[in-house]
């Protein structure tokens, strides 16, 4: 399998590929016969100006090929003994999900707000000592999240680092202050998110187990070793700090414990000294 390399060729690929995935009656639930719908660039226009957004130029290319599909995404799940199915949005349609998007483009605010007060407890460092009083903390809060870089809504909790001025432009999952990166890049992002319908899996079989397991392709794992290298200009403005503030974010920037990213790392040797006080 060639997985393109350029952008808008890569773009063209995944359309062919998860398309054909969808005709297929194996493909998941609600996908059947999905087909994407791109904007124009007028219609691309028209988005920034009402939501007050400004798109990179990858997201756009990604606007005028790819954008949404034609249907909704179908999620069962049990409650209490009960099987509940809903119909989901895949990707957000910038021109009929209005509801959506404008609850979406605040939750990333809200969410590391509010773990702040939550169990979770978060304070960053760089904030100092943490005060007692509730209007000093959002005060704190405020002014750090006004210099983070925008977060565009892609899927689901998934959300695009919108900065045409900055090196990398990561895809990232936001939860609050769990936040992992999806791919450093738009291109690799997109290929983690959508690998479950582009048939880019084998069944390799287990010795020990004695069973098959599914793996990506040796090529399609490439592109996700290299895209997560090591690199020190791979960094999001002022998100960074809370990125790394779980272990979990460690892995994001292929910062994992060992003495040599310590050394470099400040931040990381600031957690890593805390643990093992």
């Amino acid at each position: 399998m060639e997985i393109p390399v350029n952008f808008t060729d890569f773009l063209y690929w995944l359309k062919e590929r998860t398309e054909r995935f969808w005709s297929e009656n194996t493909c998941q639930k609600g996908f059947y016969g999905a087909k994407w719908q791109p904007l124009s660039e007028k219609q691309i226009d028209f988005v920034e100006l009402k939501y007050s957004v400004r798109f990179t130029s990858e997201h756009r290319e990604f606007l005028k090929i790819l954008h949404a599909i034609d249907k909704k995404e179908i999620v069962e799940y049990e409650d209490e003994g009960e099987i509940i199915t809903e119909k989901c949005t895949f990707f957000y349609n910038w021109l009929e999900d209005e509801k959506e998007i404008t609850k979406v483009l605040k939750e990333p605010y809200q969410w590391m707000f509010d773990d702040i007060d939550s169990v979770n407890k978060v304070w960053l460092k760089s904030w100092g000592i943490k005060p007692k009083s509730a209007e000093k903390i959002k005060k704190i809060f405020d002014k750090w999240f006004s210099n983070v870089p925008s977060l565009l809504p892609l899927t689901g909790s998934v959300f695009v680092v919108s900065d045409e001025n900055l090196e990398w432009q990561p895809i990232l999952s936001v939860r609050g202050s769990d936040i992992v990166t999806m791919g450093w890049d738009f291109r690799t992002g997109l290929l983690n998110e959508i690998r479950d319908h582009l048939d880019i899996y084998i069944e390799v079989f287990d010795e020990e187990d004695q069973m098959f397991y599914p793996e990506l392709l040796p090529e399609v794992q490439d592109i996700f070793d290299q895209n997560f290298k090591y690199d020190e200009t791979k960094d999001v403005p002022y998100l960074k700090e809370m990125m790394l503030y779980w272990s979990s974010g460690w892995s994001s920037f292929d910062m994992t414990y060992h003495p040599e990213n310590a050394k470099v790392h400040p931040i990381v040797k600031t957690y890593i000294a805390e643990e093992e006080v």
